[in-house]
């Protein structure tokens, strides 16, 4: 299949590329939007060009359409990469990717706050294919040379953490598995290329759910795999094997909502500090995750990497029972309370990390909420938190 241009060489700022890279209204009769190819055979009108198989731009529809190679092409500017590879979702793109560089033997070194399924996806089927996991602190830096094993083959990253929303200094990991030959694997989907491209920094593949922000609207399942020169051959052949193909449909709508992630990240970045800020005023509230924030622990390694921050936080009260919790979350009207996020809605969950966290404790007493900032007034979500903590201190 036809590998998606790198753009037109142009440097070109982001919110532009997302406008144009992976379209030419020339090829589609002066249509803005490249269309969605629905479809799984391609005729080959020749025996020459059927025996040239390998070589033809588009050859069945599990390899990729027109569509895919549109929405790769610009994911592919956006990351500064060699080659993006779509997958249904972006837990696939997780694991499509690990599997891409380990087997039976081989040793892997994971973030403790990485996403919880990522965690189950090592502790069952990468442990029966034969390959080790190991736990690091997400605050270890540079530390982690000393967890490097000789089959170590990745080190895998996800900053701000899943949850927790530590921040991981990427450039002394990539220094520290660099110097060992290891790869360097992240989970970029809270700030997306738009607000932190791991490329730059030494990591040599950068997963999205694109089911999140790109998509943005909660209405598609898609992940994206961008991967530098030295990695695209590994990933490409593992995405192959596995058959994995996103559906048209869903890859239509993430080339839609890339168009306007621009514009939607920055509405969500600035509600969700008002709204935690405000949060930050609060008494019930005994702390916030948000590396955006001065007061985060992790406020300085953000400011230096990143150029921006999405609307997903979270927030530790204080100590409070499990009906006080319920009758706050139960009668909020604006926030749902539903997993994912990066869509136009507000969402909240409760958690607790300490059921899962292995090489890192979680001493936190009070109930931690994870929010997700919509496109709501910010007004009217300060007010239905407002009466949420009124019934949460009512129920009390």
């Amino acid at each position: 299949m036809t590998k998606p241009n790198k753009g037109t060489g142009k440097t070109r700022h982001p919110a532009t590329a997302i406008l144009h890279s992976g379209r030419n209204p020339a090829d589609q009769h002066g249509f803005v939007n490249a269309p969605a190819y629905r479809g799984s055979t391609v005729l080959f009108p020749t025996l020459d060009e059927l025996d040239a198989y390998e070589r033809q731009p588009f050859r069945y529809g599990r390899y990729g359409t027109p569509t895919t190679v549109a929405l790769e092409t610009a994911l592919t500017e956006l990351e500064g990469g060699e080659r993006t590879l779509l997958t249904p979702s972006g837990y696939q793109a997780v694991t499509t990717a690990i599997l891409a560089f380990v087997g039976a033997g081989d040793h892997l070194l994971m973030v403790d706050s990485v996403y919880q399924p990522t965690r189950k996806f090592c502790d069952t089927l990468l442990a029966r294919l034969g390959v080790t996991t190991t736990y690091y602190d997400p605050l270890i830096g540079g530390g982690i040379a000393e967890l490097i094993q000789p089959n170590t083959r990745v080190v895998f990253l996800e900053s701000p953490g899943s949850l927790t929303f530590e921040m991981q200094d990427v450039p002394a990991i990539v220094k520290a598995a660099r110097a060992r030959d290891v790869t360097v694997l992240m989970d970029n989907t809270w700030a997306g290329p738009l607000y932190f491209r791991p490329l730059s920094h030494g990591v040599d593949v950068s997963i999205t759910a694109c089911t999140k922000y790109v998509v943005g609207h909660a209405d598609a399942m898609l992940g994206a795999i961008t991967a530098n020169a030295r990695t695209a051959g590994a990933v490409e052949a593992a995405r192959t094997v596995l058959g994995s193909c996103p559906g048209s449909e869903e890859t239509y709508l993430g080339l839609r909502g890339l168009r306007t992630l621009a514009v939607r990240l920055d509405r969500h970045q600035r509600s969700a500090l008002e709204v935690a800020r405000w949060l930050g005023t609060r008494p019930e509230v005994e702390r916030i995750l948000h590396p955006a924030l001065p007061s985060d622990p992790g406020h300085a390694l953000w400011k230096a990497l990143y150029t921006g921050a999405s609307g997903l936080f979270s927030v530790i009260l204080k100590p409070a029972p499990r009906k006080a919790l319920a009758a706050m979350l139960d009668g909020l009207e604006l926030f749902g309370m539903g997993y994912s996020w990066g869509g136009y809605e507000s969402l909240i969950v409760p958690f607790n990390p300490k059921r899962y966290r292995t090489a890192t404790a979680w001493t936190a007493e009070g109930p931690a909420l994870r929010l997700h900032i919509g496109l709501d007034d910010v007004g009217d979500l300060i007010a239905d938190l407002e009466a949420g903590f009124a019934r949460l201190n009512a129920a009390r």
